[in-house]
């Protein structure tokens, strides 16, 4: 994976700490902060930064040397967030509406507003699931509008 400004300053304040630790000489220091700011891959700052600890948490045990080294906590991403349940239910339901003629669009429509609210409010994840449930659910809708209209026009006209 590509290294970011971020993760190449993370790693430069991993080197500090460790160099005001008395963990490294000020020529190691300079050499491995200067490969640092030339990193391309996580990877490589991982493996700057590898023989010094990574902050409060205890050092990870040393791998045999076949193995790679496990990526620092630091450099890897955010985990994503949850996804909102009712956002899989809206786009449940409004999948479900070509197969039940058109009886879920509305729960997949209350569903889906539902589940953005929350998402807006909460952070989760989801909001595709939502939106695509509300877009399913209102063509249903519609379809049935539809329907109902032309029905009230036919039995209109043929009275």
């Amino acid at each position: 994976m590509l290294a970011s400004h971020a993760d190449r300053e993370r790693a430069v304040d991993v080197l500090r700490a460790g160099f005001s630790e008395g963990r490294l000489q000020q020529p190691e220091f300079e050499k491995r902060v200067a490969r640092a700011y030339e990193a391309r891959t996580v990877g490589e700052l991982s493996l700057l930064v590898a023989d010094l600890p990574q902050g409060p948490l205890a050092a990870q045990p040393a791998l045999p040397q076949p193995y790679a080294a496990p990526v620092p906590r630091t450099f890897l991403p955010a985990p994503a967030p949850p996804t909102n349940g009712k956002a899989v239910g809206a786009m449940v339901c409004g999948i479900l509406t070509t197969m039940t003629m058109g009886l879920t669009g509305i729960p997949a429509v209350i569903l889906g507003h539902t589940a953005r609210s929350e998402i807006r409010r909460t952070g989760e994840g989801g909001d595709g699931f939502a939106l695509a449930g509300l877009i399913l659910g209102w063509l249903s809708v519609a379809g049935w509008a539809v329907v109902v209209v032309i029905l009230t026009l036919a039995t209109a006209s043929g009275a």
